[in-house]
């Protein structure tokens, strides 16, 4: 997956996590934020590593 559809990706999970919180899905909310908080460490992870 490329940087442009994993930013996509994670810009869509954050807006849904952001509705859920709204509508008040706490535990869906914190999973999705958790979800795209981990994705982003990964890409910039890998990025750092260049092997």
């Amino acid at each position: 997956m490329n940087n442009l559809h994993l930013n996509i990706l994670n810009g869509l999970i954050f807006m849904t996590g952001v509705i859920g919180f709204m509508s008040g899905e706490f535990i869906i909310s914190s999973a999705l934020f958790a979800t795209t908080t981990y994705t982003s460490n990964i890409k910039s992870d890998q990025k750092n590593r260049k092997d």
